[in-house]
């Protein structure tokens, strides 16, 4: 598993269009696979049993186990890299990062066991990704991070730093696919429900656009991706609440002096 980067090795094998159905499910099989037992102890037959296709099939697509586990990662880094799209030089930077977030957290809770794969590759030194960091994905994040910059010097959000605004996002987003057991039983449930990402959405979204916001469209930009429509509130989303001054707030300093003792 260890010691060759995603782009040294090559890529998966092409699939007919006729195949992509056998692929993909190739793909969710492999994904529950590795995320479940490791990359060590699942097998391309228990893969090929799981996904209800002959082990010949899955070598016919993937050539190897090390090929379907980086079919498995370049999956959803297509999704993340593809979700980056929304960010370019004339798009408003509210909608266009509000945007983002939903992307990203949509796409932690159809693809989780992809989310946890990719983090625990990272956690053991991201041996296949190493020079796909360096390479594509630090050239594409930085021209991203570019884009932010020129929305910072034209005075369209506060200044700040735009990779370190990406890896906000980036953790708290992919939190809801990486840690799903445990705010699942903070919750209170089983497992995470389709309203409890929406909730993560719109909480992502009004932190990130009131934290970077120059503009007083931040409102309106963090409905981005609910159609257009009013989002309605989600149970035990805590609202903002206008507190009064303290007894005494606006009261003017008294001028006398205090007599000496």
């Amino acid at each position: 598993m260890y010691g060759r980067s995603i782009e040294a090795d090559p890529a998966p094998r092409r699939r007919r269009p006729a195949g992509e159905a056998n692929g993909a499910r190739i793909l969710r099989a492999a994904e529950e696979m590795f995320a479940t037992v490791g990359f060590a102890a699942a097998s391309m037959s228990a893969i090929a049993r799981k996904a209800n296709v002959p082990k010949a099939s899955v070598l016919y697509y993937f050539g190897s186990k090390e090929a379907l586990y980086r079919g498995v990662l370049l999956n959803l880094i297509d999704l993340w890299r593809t979700a980056t799209d929304v960010i370019s030089e004339d798009a408003d930077p509210a909608h266009s990062l509000a945007a983002y977030i939903r992307a990203k957290v949509e796409y932690s809770r159809l693809h989780p066991l992809a989310s946890k794969i990719y983090a625990n590759e990272v956690l053991h030194g991201a041996p296949h990704l190493r020079d796909y960091f360096v390479g594509e994905l630090r050239r594409r994040v930085k021209d991203k991070a570019r884009i932010i910059q020129g929305w910072v010097d034209s005075g369209k959000i506060r200044p700040i730093d735009p990779m370190h605004l990406f890896f906000v996002i980036w953790a708290s987003t992919q939190t809801y696919a990486d840690f799903e057991p445990l705010l699942a039983a903070l919750l209170g449930r089983e497992t995470l429900q389709s309203g409890d990402y929406d909730v993560a959405s719109d909480t992502i979204v009004a932190l990130v656009l009131h934290g970077v916001a120059m503009p007083a469209a931040t409102a309106e930009a963090s409905e981005v991706g609910n159609g257009g429509a009013a989002r309605p509130k989600a149970e035990g989303m805590p609202q903002p609440v206008r507190r009064a001054n303290p007894p005494g707030a606006n009261r003017k300093p008294s001028r006398r002096r205090a007599k000496a003792p």
